[in-house]
């Protein structure tokens, strides 16, 4: 056993060859357990033959790079991690330059809300990068409501999209069957989510962890497959088309005379409507972070934040954690709802397969990669893994592959997330003096 004497170049040395030798073993480790998967799923390739029979391919080179991939990430990862790790970081960031850093935290926030404001200014023309937009918006917003249930509450949602589906169907439903606007049928889709999310908070009051998870994973499938099955109400398998589209405050986006081009003298586009709902999905997530934030700051918030961090001194202290574990579901589902009648309007055709699990792990994702509990790593982890998604678009196969080695890179780097740093709910605007007397009265 050595020990690391401070300013001791042979100590550092030492240890520097020590986890050398332990990096190369545990490449080595990395590297055969990679060969035993890979070797059937990338070292053989099934193709249809003449006569309709599958016929199997080697691919030995593929399987040779992609194992020596692995040797020298693994090898790389475990340098960083064990010798380099200090004083690399110590090098390359300096304390003031880590300083700067926090300081120019102050000012992301209104930079990206800035610039969210003038994107339909600066890709008017260009109506890929507007739905693109429109769609980073909607997980954003999603994934600040599934927030306040990870984040906030620390209880572990897997079937976050049951309350998207639920909200998205609601809306469909009503304004079809009752000809309803989508103003009337916002708040309504709202409230039906989080009374399912009440539903679902009243049979998990008892389940932590790993069980949580499984019985919420349980209830968003539930949900798909009533959704499915119930044609008769849902439309099945085929979906409801024809959902009614939003109006600007009772103006049709439409090219007739009393439509919202023509009212405003203006040539008639379809990227008006575009704008419009782009606008409304931005105001709809600055909404969700507002109450969000003033959330944390009221007891309800405190209450939310003590249960994630320890349940029993929580209840011990005289919380409630039934009601606590309650408004934390209902609220997360309201905003889902939001979310999902916003979704059904925007597509104007809705269908279970908008509302598989997978849905469900990228908001998770998207909360635990930014950060959870922290509102503005949430906004970038959205931000960052959309549009790493259409940016690798043209890699094909290899685009999962590049998006599952960044999620890897930021949880060896980074494992509490992008902005690890959370805003105190409560907090001294200005120091206060203890009188001496009770200092005294302490110590004794």
């Amino acid at each position: 056993m050595s020990v690391l004497v401070p300013n001791d170049p042979k100590s550092a040395e030492r240890v520097s060859r020590l986890d050398v030798g332990g990096a190369i073993k545990d490449a080595a480790v990395a590297t055969v357990v990679a060969f035993g998967l890979f070797s059937l799923m990338l070292g053989l390739l099934t193709q249809p033959g003449p006569s309709g029979q599958l016929t199997i391919s080697e691919r030995p080179k593929l399987l040779i790079v992609s194992l020596i991939v692995v040797f020298v990430g693994r090898f790389l990862v475990a340098i960083f991690t064990r010798s380099l790790r200090v004083p690399l970081i110590s090098r390359l960031i300096s304390p003031k330059l880590s300083t700067s850093f926090r300081q120019l935290e102050r000012f992301a926030a209104p930079a990206l809300l800035g610039f969210a404001l003038v994107v339909p200014v600066l890709f008017y023309s260009n109506r890929y990068l507007l739905d693109l937009a429109i769609l980073v918006l909607t997980y954003t917003m999603l994934a600040w409501g599934l927030n306040i249930v990870v984040g906030l509450a620390g209880l572990l949602d897997l079937g976050y999209v049951a309350f998207y589906a639920v909200g998205a169907y609601s809306y469909a439903l009503l304004a079809k069957n009752f000809g309803l606007s989508f103003w009337v049928c916002l708040p309504l889709a709202g409230i039906l989510a989080s009374f399912w999310g009440i539903m679902l908070g009243f049979p998990v009051l008892r389940l932590r962890g790993d069980y949580l998870a499984i019985v919420t994973l349980a209830f968003g499938e539930i949900i798909r497959i009533v959704i499915t099955n119930w044609q008769d109400f849902t439309g099945g398998p085929n979906g409801i088309s024809g959902i009614p589209r939003p109006s600007f405050f009772g103006i049709p986006f439409t090219s007739d005379p009393e439509g919202f081009a023509a009212l405003f003298h203006l040539e008639f586009t379809p990227t008006h409507r575009v704008v419009f709902l782009y606008y409304l999905i931005l105001a709809l997530a600055l909404i969700t972070c507002a109450v969000t934030i003033r959330l944390r700051q009221l007891p309800i918030g405190r209450a939310w934040e003590a249960l994630r961090e320890d349940e029993i001194a929580c209840r011990s202290l005289g919380v409630n954690t039934t009601n606590t574990k309650l408004t934390a579901f209902a609220t997360g589902a309201m905003f889902a709802g939001f979310a999902g009648s916003f979704f059904a309007t925007r597509q104007g055709f809705i269908s279970p397969e908008s509302f598989v699990f997978m849905e469900s792990a990228l908001v998770l994702a998207i909360v635990v990669l930014g950060g959870m509990g922290s509102q503005l790593g949430v906004a970038v982890a959205a931000l960052v893994m959309l549009g790493g998604f259409e940016l690798f678009r043209n890699f094909e196969q290899f685009r999962m592959l590049i998006f599952g080695a960044a999620m890897v890179g930021i949880m060896v780097w980074r494992p509490r997330g992008l902005v690890a740093t959370r805003t105190p709910s409560v907090y001294l605007e200005k120091k206060k003096d203890i009188p001496a007397a009770i200092v005294e009265e302490a110590r004794q």
